[in-house]
């Protein structure tokens, strides 16, 4: 079965390297990475670690080891993990808390991923002998579960504070803290400083093949290197691929608010079509849900008739669909997939 898609609205990690990143990527200065000298993973990393407002950075080969190393710092076995219950971490990560850390969590009910600080206040657990105890609160921004929702910086200081009085550790998966900060218009800063932990993905809307990079104090940095190692993740002449990141901080940032656009023109295009309807109801950033519930086709059956057009989109479930946009997918592209999509809605 052919791979290939025309219009890949999967995920946003389907960005292919553009030729101008490819040549940047084979043009970087490199060394060896494990030891310190490798002076482009050393750029990228005080590079993000500025932008976070953190003291220290440290690139990885993906975002699932960011926060697994990150939680592997922060909890010891029996600790508990505060998160929203449709979180990354939770629910798409292979339990790997529990697998590693030893660390179980303790989920909060919410449709778009985003809870309050006394949501997080009302999860941590008095101290008792027998029950787990509550070390870490972490954040997803955006919210992937919950159509990109964007965490207000605000909100998200709140939430920090709340750790921090309860003496807890405050984590951020900032997976798409890019996406975030270009839709309010604030700095990542502005939502990453008031954490012990962030990170940002560059495999996604920043259109990376692989890595990310993982934030905090000194003493955190310093940590999670003895995890990175144990986790195998020393990668050498890892500059070849930090220069992507480099490149894509420069070129592909401010250009995300194109895909949020992108996405709201998608959402326009297709709502009501044949009974669908788009979650969330306004579109934030560049990931939307279509809910097939009152529509004549499952969700594996329109993915069927799209893929026969050369359009992938996601399948979450008989009745749930998600579309999410990229920089490999032009305003034109974008609509070609909805106008069709909607032919199949309404003609099953």
């Amino acid at each position: 079965m052919s791979t290939h898609f025309d219009i890949d609205l999967v995920s946003d990690t389907s960005t292919k390297p553009s030729h101008e990143m490819l040549a940047a990527m084979c043009c970087a200065p490199v060394g060896d990475e494990q030891r310190g000298e490798d002076p482009t993973v050393l750029a990228l990393n005080e590079r993000v670690a500025e932008l976070l407002g953190q003291e220290e950075a440290l690139f990885l080969p993906s975002g699932t080891m960011c926060n697994q190393i990150a939680f592997l710092v922060h909890c010891r076995p029996g600790d508990e993990i505060i998160v929203a219950a449709n979180a990354h971490v939770f629910g798409s990560e292979g339990a790997g808390a529990s697998a590693l850390a030893g660390a179980q969590f303790r989920p909060i009910a919410t449709a778009d991923g985003l809870f309050t600080g006394a949501d997080a206040a009302a999860a941590i657990r008095a101290p008792r002998n027998r029950s787990p105890r509550s070390r870490v609160i972490s954040v997803e921004q955006t919210a992937n579960r919950g159509g990109g929702s964007v965490w207000p910086a605000a909100q998200l200081a709140e939430v920090a504070e709340v750790a921090r009085a309860h003496g807890l550790a405050a984590h951020m998966d900032g997976a798409r803290l890019p996406n975030a900060a270009v839709a309010s218009g604030t700095s990542m800063a502005d939502h990453a400083r008031h954490y012990d932990s962030a990170w940002i993905d560059l495999s996604k809307g920043l259109g990376c093949p692989v890595g990310g990079v993982l934030a905090g104090s000194k003493a955190f940095i310093e940590e999670a290197w003895y995890w990175k190692h144990r986790l195998g993740g020393a990668m050498r002449q890892a500059g070849f691929l930090a220069a992507a990141g480099l490149y894509a901080l420069d070129h592909n940032y401010e250009r995300l608010a194109e895909d949020h656009d992108n996405a709201r023109l998608f959402a326009r295009l297709v709502v009501g079509a044949g009974g669908v309807g788009i979650f969330p109801a306004e579109v934030s950033t560049n990931i939307l849900f279509l809910d097939l519930t009152n529509c004549v086709l499952d969700a594996n059956a329109v993915a069927a008739r799209l893929r026969e057009h050369g359009i992938r989109l996601g399948v979450e479930s008989p009745t749930r669909m998600r579309v999410v946009t990229h920089l490999d997918a032009s305003a034109a592209q974008i609509e070609t997939a909805a106008r069709q999509l909607v032919r199949i809605l309404e003609h099953p």
